[in-house]
């Protein structure tokens, strides 16, 4: 009996380390590079009748112009603006028509434009992204009403909005020394407004050909027919010469940065702090991706529990990796805490309860019980990102732009699984110094502008806040 129960344990063991090893969800990556320079991913998944399809063009806001600051994002717009072809509306209308749906973003190293549709519109999808490749309906009147959108996008996400992007514009403007890294992406309303239609045409000219893109198709299509259709449509457009870009590296920050602000539309007061992350590919990269799960992924996260449970000093805490995620940049990023703090609280005590929570990390590591809830956490959260065709094919666009690797996206798994508690320590302790952080305090404007002085006899009084 000892001998069977022994033969079957090592079955089951053998089984179970076969689940293990099987238990991850590798994507079909097929990758070709057509004559013009195009590069095509395709992923064949044919249990859904759909097709999501990404195009990723490598230049953000770190590229755009000097003194255009907001222009990456305000040709975002103009994409949607109609070609010779096709004009303004029938993109959206061709594409909604056959159930599908689209949208584009812009951030520091791409712009990437995405559709989901029935697998039978995939023809037409690409007729249209390769239309616009080729190019645009270059007018004043179009450009004009889309810097007029753009402001209005503005005024309503930032300049009409409690504590605004301070998170996020602010705090880069703040860490970073080099103009690519540290301006406002979305730019300033006199940049905006001084863009001419040579600068239209000169973006789409340098940035918007075949050679500095990638196409990925996701779902209900074989590689052959995705190359064969990428060729169809694109393969006759030129390639273009793509300016050389610059040096954007910066090391880390050997000084803490501190700021106040006003607000005069916040009722609490808030703290945004960010820290330089480790470059894109550095071992460094998934253990600091690790980390900001278990300081503040949610609340189970050590400072949602510390910081707002137990001192009761927050009302909330959350994180962002820049404008994307810990995988999709190539250049300096901020890991930055944002967090809305108790008026009789401050700056000083959240940032001194953050501290205590790395220091223990720096100290201790972290229980093999809470890297394991977190990595679990994070590996499901991939897979649901992953479910959706939209959401695969432009992950792998975006990888292989930035990485020159679309099949990253099979690593990045066994990159979380691989973090260790020792890792999580030297990362703390590397990265989440004082030194390299940078600090602004958003404040009520009323906890700023002192009571204004009540004379009489005059119109001389001094109003703050404005």
């Amino acid at each position: 009996m000892r001998k069977l129960s022994a033969l079957l344990a090592a079955a089951t063991l053998s089984l179970s380390a076969q689940a293990a090893s099987t238990d991850r969800w590798d994507l079909p990556v097929n990758v070709k590079k057509l004559s013009n320079g195009l590069t095509v991913v395709v992923t064949e998944d044919h249990s859904s009748p759909t097709v999501g399809v990404s195009v990723v063009y490598h230049v953000g806001m770190r590229l755009e112009p000097k003194n255009r600051t907001g222009f990456a994002h305000l040709f975002e717009h103009l994409m949607f603006q109609g070609t010779p072809k096709a004009a303004k509306g029938v993109f959206d209308k061709t594409i909604t028509a056959g159930g599908g749906r689209s949208n584009g973003s812009t951030r520091a190293d791409f712009t990437n434009y995405i559709e989901m549709a029935p697998v039978s519109a995939l023809d037409a999808i690409l007729w249209l992204e390769a239309d616009r490749m080729k190019t645009l309906d270059f007018s004043e009147k179009t450009l004009k009403n889309q810097q007029d959108v753009v402001k209005e996008e503005i005024r309503v996400n930032v300049k009409n909005k409690p504590y605004g992007g301070f998170m996020w514009i602010d705090i880069s403007q703040q860490a970073f020394k080099k103009w690519e890294n540290n301006h406002d992406g979305y730019g300033s309303f006199e940049d905006l407004e001084g863009a001419s239609l040579d600068d239209v045409r000169n973006f789409h000219r340098d940035y918007y050909g075949p050679n500095n893109a990638v196409l990925a198709i996701a779902g209900d299509v074989t590689p052959q027919q995705g190359f064969d259709l990428a060729q169809k449509y694109f393969g006759a457009i030129p390639k273009r010469a793509v300016p050389k870009g610059g040096d954007f590296t910066e090391g880390l920050n050997t000084e803490e940065k501190r700021t106040v602000q006003g607000d005069a539309l916040a009722q609490v007061p808030a703290i945004a702090a960010g820290w330089k992350m480790p470059a894109r590919g550095s071992r460094d990269q998934a253990p600091m991706a690790v980390l900001g799960e278990v300081l503040a992924g949610g609340d189970a996260s050590l400072f949602y529990q510390g910081l707002v449970k137990g001192r009761e000093i927050a009302l909330n805490v959350s994180s962002f990796w820049g404008l994307t995620g810990p995988w999709e940049y190539d250049g300096p990023t901020l890991f930055t805490i944002f967090g809305l703090y108790k008026p009789n609280s401050s700056a000083d005590a959240m940032l001194a309860a953050m501290d205590e929570e790395v220091a223990k990390i720096v100290k201790d590591g972290v229980d093999d019980a809470t890297l394991k809830r977190v990595k679990t956490s994070m590996l499901a959260d991939w897979n649901n990102q992953m479910e959706s065709y939209m959401n695969r094919a432009d992950m792998l666009a975006k990888l292989q732009t930035l990485w020159g690797d679309a099949k990253v996206v099979n690593k990045i798994p066994g990159w979380i699984e691989g973090v260790t508690s020792a890792d999580l320590q030297r990362v703390a302790a590397t990265y989440l110094t004082k030194a390299n952080r940078t600090v602004i305090d958003r404040k009520p404007q009323a906890m700023l502008t002192p009571p204004a002085a009540h004379f009489h006899g005059g119109d001389d009084h001094e109003h703050g806040g404005h």
